[in-house]
């Protein structure tokens, strides 16, 4: 979704710093692969040091993390872990002078009107307003954000966003924890492989076959229309697990009745871009009993949308 460029401010010296580091990743973005390949390290390294995060490549594009450690949230009895529902990130793709940028913002209620306004300011589109989870404390609100333009402008748009908000930066990389979830199992289970760190298990398919399209542009799957799949062990026998499904329409009832048939609950069921072709559902959920049971119900809902593709 094409979107107009964030209003320029006074020139600081970080925007000065920034606007060198642009003139000379475009001067190298017309040179050989070698030269383009160092462009796209410096691009994405650029707006790592905007963001305040370093980058994390991912599938088809450059990840960086705002995990919102500042906030204390259970569900029920259950303290979340950041990395289960509350990691707010910006992904970037393209170049350094043609990106596009799409995100989650996890917000508190008094961080949301001043938010909304900063991203209507910076000229980046919101695409989706809506909860993620039920019954959680505090309530949290994610807004799901997308612009297009040249990357260090673009980066210094979300910057602006994210100092509206008490999310910690600048981000440091997180110290390696001993792993404590039962990673074979649960990967072995689920047919599909991933990281953890802690408590935590992370897993990221997608389940949507083909290219999806927005306003004439492809997206890069794994930025857009991911399925994020996070597993918590609370104790040896309690797991809990959150995060959405994104599938075509004609998976969503099969998709939500494999769930509740094992006991998890499709707790939301919303859009998450704006004008995509085909259309993506995301059917988000949580889970919370015997490790087994709640792995047994995660793989039927992916072989529920797995046996149509």
């Amino acid at each position: 979704m094409p979107t107009k460029r964030p209003t320029p401010g006074t020139r600081s010296a970080r925007g000065a710093e920034a606007a060198r580091g642009l003139g000379l990743i475009l001067l190298l973005a017309a040179a050989p692969a070698p030269a383009r390949a160092q462009a796209d390290t410096a691009t994405w390294n650029a707006v790592g040091r905007v963001l305040k995060s370093p980058p994390a490549p991912a599938a088809g594009y450059v990840r960086y993390n705002f995990p919102r450690k500042d906030i204390a949230l259970t569900v029920g009895d259950v303290s979340v872990a950041p990395a289960l529902a509350l990691g707010a990130w910006a992904g970037f793709a393209g170049s350094a002078d043609s990106a596009v940028t799409m995100g989650d913002l996890v917000l508190l209620a008094a961080e949301l009107p001043t938010v909304l306004r900063e991203l209507n300011e910076a000229g980046l589109g919101v695409t989706a307003i809506h909860n993620h989870l039920a019954g959680e404390t505090p309530e949290i609100t994610y807004v799901h954000f997308h612009g297009e333009g040249p990357a260090l402008r673009l980066a210094q748009a979300v910057d602006r966003v994210l100092t509206k908000t008490a999310a910690p930066r600048p981000v440091e990389a997180a110290a390696p924890q001993p792993v404590t979830i039962d990673t074979a199992t649960v990967f072995r289970t689920l047919g599909l492989r991933g990281r953890a760190s802690g408590a935590v298990a992370q897993l990221g398919p997608v389940l949507v076959p083909g290219a999806v399209t927005m306003h004439g542009r492809t997206l890069v799957p794994a930025m857009a229309y991911g399925t994020p799949i996070n597993l918590q062990l609370v104790k040896p026998d309690r797991m809990v697990a959150a995060g959405d499904f994104a599938v075509v329409g004609e998976r969503v009832a099969p998709l939500i009745a494999a769930l509740a048939a094992h006991g998890i609950t499709a707790v939301a069921m919303h859009s998450h871009l704006i004008g995509e072709s085909p259309r993506i559902y995301y059917i988000h959920f949580w889970g919370d009993g015997k490790p087994d049971e709640v792995l047994a119900g995660l793989r039927a809902a992916l072989d529920s949308v797995n046996s149509q593709r």
